[in-house]
C-alpha cells in the first residue's frame, strides 16, 4: 500500500534509504552509490524537515504487518514537481516496486497540475538514468554540481555532478 508517510516512520525511513543506496547492505540491489560516496544518503533530521516542509512529502511502500518497503520524496514547485530519494529495499529490487513508485509520484503530479516532473541523478550512474528514461524521463541537457562540501549528503570518492531528468505530464 503507498501511503504519505508521517514523523513516526522518520526512523525506518531512515534506515531504508541509507541501506539501498550506501554501505555494503546496498551492494545486494542495483541503485548502489557505495563505489562513488561513503558516509550518509540522509539523517533522520532531513527526513523530518522533508516531511514537514509545506508542499513537499515522502510517499511509502508499505507492505504487512507494515513494514516500510520503498519511498519516494516529491516536492511541488509551481507548475513542476521535484521527485527524488526513490528508494526500493535492496533485498526486493527488481519486482516492479520501484515503477508503482513513480506512477504514485505521477499521479500527485497529475493531482497538484503540474505540468512535468523532474529529478536529479548522478551522471555515472548510467543504469538509473536508462531505467528513467526507459519510464519516459529524459535528459534536459542540465547539469548540476554535487554538494560536495556537504557531508550531510555522502563522501564523494571522486567528482560528481547531476544530470536533471523531466517527463512532462499528459
Amino acid at each position: 500500500m503507498i501511503s504519505k508517510a508521517t514523523l513516526n516512520d522518520v526512523s525506518e525511513l531512515n534506515a531504508l534509504v541509507n541501506s539501498a543506496y550506501r554501505g555494503d547492505s546496498s551492494r545486494r540491489g542495483w541503485t548502489t552509490e557505495a563505489d562513488l560516496l561513503d558516509g550518509i544518503r540522509i539523517d533522520e533530521d532531513r527526513l523530518t524537515e522533508l516531511i514537514q516542509k509545506p508542499d513537499s512529502m515522502i510517499l511509502k511502500y508499505t507492505e504487512e504487518p507494515n513494514k516500510i518497503i520503498a519511498c519516494v520524496h516529491l516536492e511541488k514547485e509551481i507548475l513542476k514537481l521535484y521527485l527524488g530519494m526513490l528508494t526500493v529495499s535492496p533485498e526486493l529490487q527488481g519486482k516492479g516496486i520501484g515503477k508503482e513508485m513513480l506512477w504514485a509520484a505521477e499521479k500527485e503530479a497529475k493531482k497538484f497540475l503540474c505540468r512535468s516532473i523532474y529529478m536529479t541523478v548522478l551522471t555515472d550512474r548510467t543504469e538509473l538514468i536508462a531505467w528513467y528514461n526507459r519510464h519516459g524521463y529524459l535528459n534536459t541537457g542540465n547539469i548540476e554540481p554535487f554538494p560536495s562540501g556537504d557531508p550531510r549528503f555522502g563522501l564523494p570518492k571522486k567528482y560528481l555532478e547531476f544530470v536533471v531528468l523531466e517527463k512532462k505530464m499528459e
